[in-house]
């Protein structure tokens, strides 16, 4: 087993997290009921120079940065709760560095998403975020399994490497095959510049994916799914009952939120229409989220 990061309470259950990303829930009750937020999907920044056709974020080069520094929620966030930090480019923040430290210090497990490029171009910072633990996980969107690409995520244990079901193809997959690599499919998201990209390809893609799933898990050390690519690929049809209640981590706004930064609001996740303006605590908010069940 992995290193034990922490260990906590929330509601009616105790969480332990650790070093690999591995999360264990226990209960002596029939159902988890949380009080706060386990997983948090931030948002801190909406500039990046990518100009992806598809980014539901509708990213762009004079995107504005979130206040990272000054949000009061971020003090009442609990031990061990995980954040995922994606933008727009988050390298690009000015606040960075001292914000990762400020969650550090608070024991609050940093996660963040890059794109591939962006992570080629910025190694030095990338490996002084990951030596210096300022971030325990470390996400990478593909955008083509060149051998450099391969080489270098080779070298982050905790990388796992993002794809979009429908934007990704099944040889870009087949390319990483066999490198002990670990991967996470993220949903097709029909939101802003996603709506307008859609098209009878993105559909054929998502079948072949459909139709080789279990081929694509050999091929990778782990393999992982948003919620909306669980949907997507019908993903439950692989399991058995026992199986799914080990492995299937909750529905949006169970345990998980969104928060964003930039416009200063929270939502079930990042495609939720309704949004409500930042409150200054964590529970207050979550409350929020789970009554909308």
């Amino acid at each position: 087993m992995s290193k034990l990061l922490g260990k906590y309470k929330n509601g009616n259950y105790s969480v332990g997290i650790f070093a690999n990303g591995t999360k264990i829930r226990e209960t002596e009750d029939d159902v988890f009921t949380s009080s706060f937020p386990e997983c948090i999907d931030l948002k801190i920044t909406n500039q990046c120079d990518r100009g992806c056709s598809y980014c539901h974020e509708n990213s762009t080069i004079d995107g504005k940065h979130g206040d990272i520094i000054n949000s009061k929620f971020i003090d009442t966030l609990k031990p061990f709760t995980e954040l995922a930090l994606g933008g727009g480019n988050i390298l690009t923040h000015p606040d960075l560095i001292p914000f990762l430290q400020k969650l550090k210090n608070k024991k609050i497990i940093a996660n963040a998403t890059v794109n591939q490029q962006h992570f080629i171009d910025q190694q030095d910072l990338i490996k002084y975020l990951a030596d210096n633990k300022l971030i325990m996980g470390l996400g990478v969107s593909l955008i083509v399994p060149t051998d450099e690409f391969i080489n270098l995520i080779k070298q982050y244990s905790n990388a796992v490497i993002h794809v979009i079901n429908g934007i990704v193809k099944l040889e870009d997959l087949q390319r990483l095959y066999n490198n002990n690599l670990k991967l996470l499919i993220l949903g097709y998201k029909e939101f802003r510049r996603g709506k307008d990209y859609y098209s009878p390809e993105i559909e054929n893609n998502k079948q072949i994916i459909y139709d080789n799933i279990s081929d694509i898990t050999k091929g990778f050390k782990v393999v992982s799914f948003d919620n909306l690519a669980i949907t997507q690929l019908k993903l439950k049809r692989l399991f058995n009952a026992r199986e799914w209640n080990e492995f299937y981590m909750g529905d949006d706004g169970q345990f998980t939120m969104y928060i964003d930064l930039v416009k200063k609001y929270f939502a079930n996740n990042s495609i939720s229409t309704v949004r409500y303006d930042l409150l200054d605590n964590i529970e207050n908010m979550f409350k929020v989220i789970k009554n909308l069940e």
